[in-house]
């Protein structure tokens, strides 16, 4: 895996007023988690380019003021509508030591459904793995090329060495389903191929209907011959 290097300063006032103008000056609030204490500090907004806007997971090479160490990027903040980062946690790690990380997924293949008119839909834009950071890949590649309609690759269909899926097992990761306007000109069809099936069943039986109506008009008209013959 790749690793990011992000330059920090100590913050001496933890006020969200001076967070605040930490991010006016194009910086970022940051925590370190994970050593002998929590260490609150900032970091230049454009050195998160490569680790936040990115397919990729990233390790990061943290240097606060001289002390160094490996991490990880474990939350992130947004402003709902810039979508400034608004605030960054790190957690130190070391390679003895599991983790948890969200990582990537990439879709591999081609499906089959996607041949006959099928959309191969992305689920999960990234899994949740537990693991050593040596087995820690830059994302996770998901083969789709077994996908047809209706079907999808699930949590516990994925298997990496050394590595624990930690997201509902039965959580669908990619499928293809059947666009919507498909979907809806055949239900049009299958409504269009029953309406003349229903509408031809009413005149067989009015004709049957019509039959017995008709036999009892000729009786009626043979009741006054017998009665003149009475006569």
């Amino acid at each position: 895996m790749k690793t990011v290097e992000i330059v920090g300063y100590k913050r001496a006032n933890l006020g969200k007023s001076q967070a605040q103008q930490l991010r006016n000056e194009g910086n970022v609030p940051c925590v370190l988690y994970g050593g002998d204490k929590q260490v609150h500090f900032y970091a230049p907004m454009i050195l998160f380019r490569e680790l936040v806007y990115t397919n990729e997971a990233h390790f990061v090479h943290l240097n606060i003021e001289g002390d160094e160490c490996k991490a990880i990027l474990q939350e992130v903040q947004f402003h709902p509508v810039s979508e400034i980062i608004l605030h960054a946690d790190f957690l130190q790690i070391e390679e003895g030591r599991k983790i948890k990380m969200n990582i990537p997924t990439r879709m591999v293949g081609k499906a089959p459904g996607v041949d006959k008119g099928g959309t191969l839909v992305r689920k999960k834009a990234s899994l949740k793995v537990y693991g050593y950071p040596k087995d820690m890949p830059d994302h996770i590649d998901v083969d789709v090329s077994t996908l047809d309609f209706h079907h999808a690759i699930k949590v516990a269909d994925m298997k990496m060495e050394g590595l624990e899926f930690l997201d509902p097992k039965q959580s669908a990761i990619a499928a293809v389903e059947v666009p919507r306007a498909a979907k809806m000109a055949a239900e049009e069809a299958a409504a269009a191929a029953a309406t003349p099936a229903e509408g031809a069943a009413a005149p067989a039986a009015g004709a049957a209907g019509a039959a017995p109506a008709a036999g009892a008009e000729a009786k009626k008209a043979e009741a006054p011959k017998k009665e003149e013959g009475k006569k």
